[in-house]
C-alpha cells in the first residue's frame, strides 16, 4: 500500500493528465450502461428503468425467431468481412508506397491529398457519392455513356450497395490511416534496411523483410481493435446511403437498431439486439487477443 502511494504521488502529474480521459470514459461510456437493463424489461418512458415490467429473454427470442435477424447478421459479417478483405490492408499498402518515396515535395502532396476527405463530413462524402452515381448527372454514367452503355441506377441495385460502401469508406478513411503505420515505419532501425542492402535484397524484399516485421505489433493490435467492431459497421454512412430498395444487402444491425428503437420508439426491442452486438464484439475482442498472444506474444493488454 505505501509503495502504491509512493508511487501515486511520484507520477501525480502524469496521472493528473490522465484525469480528462478517464472522466470522460466514465460518463460517456460506463455511466449509461445502466441503461441496457432495459432489453429484459418492457420499458416504458413514462414510468422509467426503475419501475418498468422485466420481461426477461423475451425480446432476444423475438429477434431471433423474428424473419430478419439472419438476414441481418449475414450482411453485417459480409461488410465486415470485405473491410477486412479490402479496407483493412488499404493504409498498409499505401503507408508502404509513401515510404518508398524519394521526393519529399511529392511525397508531402501526396500525403495531404489523400488526408483530405477524412476531414470532409460523412453527409457530404455520401452526398457526392450518390450525385457521381446518378443515372441522369452523375459522372459515372456519363462514363458509360460513351461506350453507349445504358445508365445504370447504382444506388438502387442491393448487388451494388457492398461495392459502394466499402470504396466510399476506402476512400474517405485510407489516408488518415497510414499516419499509424508510418510512425511506426519511421521507428525501424535504418541500419537494418542497410544490412539488407549489403545482403542484395531488392526494395521488394526490403519491405517484405525488414518493413513489414517491424510493423506487424500496429498491424495486430489494430486488427484486433477492428474484430470488436464487426458487428458495428458505420450505421451513419449506410443510412445515408440506403434506402428500402437495398435492405436486402445494405441492412445491418446497427441501422436496425436506430430504425426500431429510434423511429418506431421500440426501446427496448433495439436495446436487447444492441446489447447481442455489443456481447458478440466483445467475445471476438477476447479471443482474437487471446490467439494472438499465443502465436505473436502481441495483445493489446
Amino acid at each position: 500500500m505505501k509503495q502504491t502511494l509512493r508511487l501515486i504521488k511520484r507520477d501525480r502529474l502524469l496521472l493528473f493528465m490522465l484525469l480528462p480521459g478517464i472522466l470522460y470514459f466514465l460518463v460517456f461510456k460506463y455511466a449509461p450502461m445502466y441503461g441496457v437493463v432495459i432489453a429484459f424489461q418492457r420499458y416504458n418512458l413514462y414510468k422509467g428503468i426503475f419501475h418498468s415490467e422485466w420481461v426477461g429473454l423475451k425480446y432476444f427470442i423475438e429477434f431471433f425467431q423474428g424473419p430478419d435477424a439472419w438476414r441481418l447478421i449475414r450482411n453485417t459479417l459480409l461488410l465486415n468481412v470485405y473491410q477486412l478483405l479490402f479496407a483493412f490492408p488499404a493504409p498498409i499498402l499505401l503507408a508502404l508506397a509513401f515510404n518508398e518515396l524519394r521526393k519529399a515535395w511529392f511525397k508531402k502532396i501526396s500525403q495531404t491529398i489523400s488526408f483530405l476527405p477524412h476531414f470532409i463530413s460523412t453527409v457530404v462524402i455520401a452526398g457526392l457519392v450518390v450525385n457521381f452515381l446518378s443515372p441522369s448527372t452523375g459522372l459515372a454514367n456519363k462514363l458509360l455513356g460513351l461506350f453507349e452503355i445504358s445508365p445504370i441506377s447504382f444506388m438502387m441495385m442491393p448487388d451494388y450497395f457492398r461495392t459502394i460502401f466499402i470504396s466510399m469508406g476506402i476512400w474517405k478513411s485510407v489516408g488518415w490511416g497510414t499516419i499509424i503505420y508510418l510512425a511506426a515505419m519511421a521507428g525501424i532501425n535504418p541500419e537494418l534496411y542497410e544490412a539488407a542492402s549489403i545482403d542484395g535484397a531488392s526494395k521488394l524484399k526490403k519491405v517484405w523483410y525488414v518493413t513489414l516485421p517491424g510493423i506487424m505489433p500496429v498491424i495486430i493490435i489494430l486488427f484486433i481493435l477492428q474484430l470488436g467492431d464487426i458487428l458495428s459497421v458505420g450505421a451513419e454512412s449506410i443510412i445515408l446511403l440506403y434506402n428500402p430498395v437495398t435492405y436486402e444487402t445494405a441492412d445491418v444491425l446497427s441501422t436496425y437498431v436506430y430504425r426500431r428503437g429510434l423511429i418506431s420508439g421500440e426501446f427496448s426491442f433495439a436495446a436487447a439486439v444492441d446489447l447481442f452486438n455489443s456481447v458478440v464484439g466483445l467475445i471476438l475482442v477476447f479471443a482474437a487477443n487471446k490467439i494472438s498472444k499465443k502465436a505473436t506474444e502481441t495483445s493489446i493488454w
